[in-house]
């Protein structure tokens, strides 16, 4: 697995490059150059994104690169039969209604040799926060230079006069973290709470989830996954709560939105502890673990080192076919991904299987 870390100076000016390494990959022995052309494999993409998400995702240079590569993509009309769409080697998507999803698995019954990104049953997962760290819970990768661990957390479905009770019950600490328990791809879905008292948490609204709140030195590691790549970069996050902030405050709070690229702490001026980057054997070997257990291509990681330690790590939250558009170069890995997919793609063929 190859780990992208922070940004890569070496992706600049390689598009060209690129596009001859790839042409030269996936072209069938020259027998001419004639019957090369013919016979070179191209891969089509059909997508199924909101408006919001072709422009975050489907940027120029995107497009730009994966044209020079053989890469095409061609937008999917949701009112239109997919059956009759296509061919696509590809479908990409994002579309979080049951219809569609329903849609999509019968068309990939009838159509497996269409790699779909990604199966829907296995999206689902990450759709409910209770569901989404259940993976997580029982790793073990401390050969890997550090622990990986969840928050403890307390699941709510209904009743907000018992929350008090509840977390009292469940010995959680304060502060808690709330977040709703359905993430339904809308901005709703990533609303957050700060509790500073239990005598307020009866104010919240369920469904949602309450997670204990680590300290971390208010950094984020955002750990980007694109099939077998990783990236990871550093985003401001909350500020870390002291003593004093809890005797001080009472209530809910609504936070604010953290770990977006306007947050990015790459180049900020840290404290070296807090701003070191989880180590790489660790990183491959997370994703490479979370790849197979949420059988998931595309998804990324929000991690949290608890401050004072060295290698006790926390997943916050995982999500599915995220911003990838904020991330430095990634056009690159994701043309890189693509080709990858044909490239396999055109193995099988050439087998026969």
């Amino acid at each position: 697995m190859r780990l992208h870390a922070e940004v890569l100076d070496e992706m600049e000016g390689q598009e060209e490059e690129g596009a001859v390494v790839a042409s030269a990959v996936l072209s069938p022995p020259l027998i001419g150059a004639a019957v090369a052309a013919a016979t070179a494999p191209r891969l089509v993409v059909g997508y199924a994104l909101t408006k919001k998400k072709v422009k975050s995702f489907l940027q120029p240079k995107l497009l730009l690169l994966a044209r020079k590569n053989g890469i095409s993509f061609v937008s999917i009309d949701e009112s239109l039969p997919l059956s009759e769409q296509g061919p696509f080697d590809v479908i990409l998507h994002k579309i979080t209604s049951k219809e569609w999803q329903q849609v999509l698995e019968d068309y990939h019954e009838e159509h497996p040799e269409v790699t779909v990104l990604d199966p829907p049953n296995a999206i689902e997962h990450l759709n409910n926060r209770q569901s989404m760290l259940e993976e997580v819970a029982d790793l073990n990768l401390s050969n890997f230079y550090g622990e990986v661990c969840t928050p403890r957390q307390l699941v709510i479905t209904k009743d907000p006069s018992s929350i008090p009770t509840a977390v009292a019950m469940a010995g959680l600490t304060l502060p808690l973290v709330a977040k709703p328990l359905v993430v339904d791809g809308t901005s709703k879905g990533h609303e957050l709470y700060l509790a500073y008292d239990e005598a307020s948490l009866s104010m919240l609204d369920p469904p949602l989830v309450l997670q204990e709140f680590i300290n971390h030195g208010g950094i984020l590691f955002k750990v980007y996954i694109i099939g077998e790549t990783v990236q990871v970069v550093r985003r401001f996050s909350l500020p870390d709560v002291n003593t004093y902030d809890l005797l001080n405050n009472v209530g809910i709070y609504r936070l604010p939105r953290v770990s977006c690229a306007a947050a990015s702490a790459d180049d900020a001026d840290l404290d070296p502890l807090i701003a070191e980057l989880p180590p790489r054997p660790l990183l491959e070997k997370l994703g490479r673990e979370l790849r197979s257990r949420l059988g998931l291509r595309l998804f990324n990681v929000d991690m949290i080192r608890e401050l004072g330690t060295k290698d006790r790590y926390y997943i916050i939250d995982i999500n599915y076919f995220p911003g990838f558009g904020k991330m430095p170069g990634y056009e690159h890995m994701f043309t890189d991904f693509l080709l990858s997919l044909a490239q396999s793609k055109y193995k099988r063929y050439l087998s026969g299987t």
